[in-house]
């Protein structure tokens, strides 16, 4: 069954939407949580996974960079090539240098920069739904209210999953498209760096168009950006509006100022800077900006692995914690019709699921030390019994006969 109604204005429209079901039977819900204990049980066993193995890519990175520390070779020069240093693990800073500027000959733009970025969003329709479920007479009810915007977007906005078309149609394509051109050939100094270490000069900033003239007669430039568009200041659906984005300024600019200056650490081969294979099984192939030492750089790369070994425990502990929830969900739904112990379960199940969790995931943990650092790995053994402990001495004793 659904129920519509209708509200909002020209600039933002809305309506609400009612649908409503039977409640589902016990076997219904019995089968529905024997789907989600399915499911949970996969999250589990991916949990172990990722703990394990981002433990045992942490110790290995880590390695890799002491190693690279203890190996690197600062470059006296970066306009001369020594073959002593052939093959080795080198670190040299210097500015960004191109062969030749980076050109959009369709706006009239070129810049000497590693990297030049058209961006260009369609003014469209765009959906937002909020929604709520509760229980009237037997039934299970979903209210959804849609409301509709206009808003620029980089990507095409497909009308057609829209709740109500009818009014907030968009056009399937832009008629211009973004891309990003990279400069073929990107050195510092005498030095060629690899496709990797040009794909790590990320560093977008929005280019000035004020210096620039409309070019063409359906183009109009306003403030940064080129508008395909009768009016810019009052857009329709389907107008469109163009940026642009550098990376990497290579050579002075009068404009923007001088060239990027990069720190590199990478192995020599030749003129060619590419990436350096570790004994302990990682790859360097390293690029920072600014003129930074040998040593900030690894401290750099250390903090780095520190920050992604820590959020990937935590994407672990939380798959292990949903996937108990889900594989015990089936002893709420057994009592989901007695709402006080119904809710005294659920609050049984979450506690469970914490402690459970954390348990296992320092245990997990703990195993990817065990070849590594074995003390590290009986502490951390011994820890995973502390949440079990604690959970133990939260429940009151029995009474006495």
């Amino acid at each position: 069954f659904q129920q519509f109604s209708d509200t909002g204005s020209s600039s933002r429209k809305e309506h609400v939407k009612i649908t409503s079901e039977p409640k589902p039977g016990f076997l219904e819900r019995l089968s529905q949580t024997s789907a989600g204990m399915l499911i949970g049980l996969v999250t589990f066993l991916l949990a172990f996974y990722l703990l394990f193995t981002n433990e045992g890519r942490a110790l290995r990175t880590a390695k890799s960079l002491d190693e690279g520390l203890s190996l690197v070779v600062p470059l006296d020069s970066i306009h001369s090539i020594s073959q002593q240093n052939e093959g080795r693990l080198v670190h040299l800073a210097g500015a960004l240098s191109t062969s030749k500027p980076l050109f959009d000959p369709s706006y009239g733009l070129s810049i000497q920069a590693v990297k030049l970025k058209r961006k260009v969003e369609m003014y469209q329709w765009v959906e937002y739904e909020d929604s709520k479920e509760y229980e009237e007479n037997g039934e299970i009810k979903k209210e959804t209210k849609y409301s509709y915007d206009t808003e620029w977007k980089s990507e095409v906005v497909n009308s057609r999953n829209f709740d109500r078309e009818i009014g907030h149609k968009n056009p399937s394509a832009m008629a211009v498209e973004s891309f990003t051109a990279v400069s073929p050939n990107v050195q510092v100094g005498s030095f060629v760096l690899s496709k990797g270490l040009v794909d790590k000069i990320d560093d977008f900033k929005q280019l000035s168009l004020s210096h620039l003239e409309d070019p063409h007669a359906d183009v109009t430039r306003g403030g940064d950006y080129f508008y395909h568009s009768d009016n810019p200041r009052r857009p329709e659906v389907g107008d469109l509006r163009v940026s642009f984005f550098y990376a990497g300024l290579s050579g002075d600019d009068p404009r923007l100022g001088s060239a990027d200056k990069v720190t590199v650490i990478a192995r020599q081969r030749g003129d060619q800077l590419i990436p350096y294979h570790t004994k302990s099984g990682d790859v360097l192939e390293i690029l920072y900006p600014g003129d930074l030492s040998a040593e900030e750089v690894f401290q750099k790369e250390h903090e780095s692995n520190t920050m992604k070994t820590w959020a990937l425990r935590a994407a672990g502990w939380f798959s292990m914690f949903v996937g108990i929830s889900l594989m015990t969900r089936i002893f709420y739904t057994l009592v989901d019709w007695f709402p006080v112990v119904r809710e005294l379960v659920s609050v049984g199940l979450q506690a469970f699921a914490v402690c459970v969790a954390s348990s296992l995931s320092l245990l997990t943990i703990a195993a990817g030390w065990l070849f590594y650092r074995p003390l590290w790995a009986l502490l951390l053994a011994l820890l995973s019994a502390l949440p079990i402990l604690l959970a133990r001495s939260r429940v009151p004793p029995k009474k006495q006969q």
